[in-house]
């Protein structure tokens, strides 16, 4: 797998457990909180709620098994960057 596959995954499968973790948990409101947070859900509850599983699954990885981790983040490695070479040609910074 490539490292951009693997950094996609990584940040994606987070998203996608708070995304199910917002969803159970609004399962278990009340009516009238629906109404009462009206569409904060988008706005401010689940970026909150992804910031806190994805916080939890870094903590919880080195912790658990391959299996789990593979489940929780998308993959067990993660990926390599490498410095960004590239050639800037500066306009007036020709033959002087």
């Amino acid at each position: 797998m490539t490292d951009m596959m693997t950094a996609w995954l990584r940040t994606v499968v987070p998203g996608w457990w708070a995304g199910v973790v917002t969803w159970v948990v609004g399962l278990g409101l009340p009516e009238q909180a629906g109404t009462w947070l009206n569409g904060a859900v988008d706005v401010i509850i689940l970026p909150a709620m992804l910031a806190v599983v994805y916080a939890a699954i870094r903590w919880a990885e080195p912790r658990t098994p391959v299996w789990l981790r593979r489940v929780l983040a998308g993959s067990t490695r993660t990926p390599t960057y490498t410095p960004l070479r590239q050639r800037v040609t500066l306009i007036g910074d020709g033959d002087q």
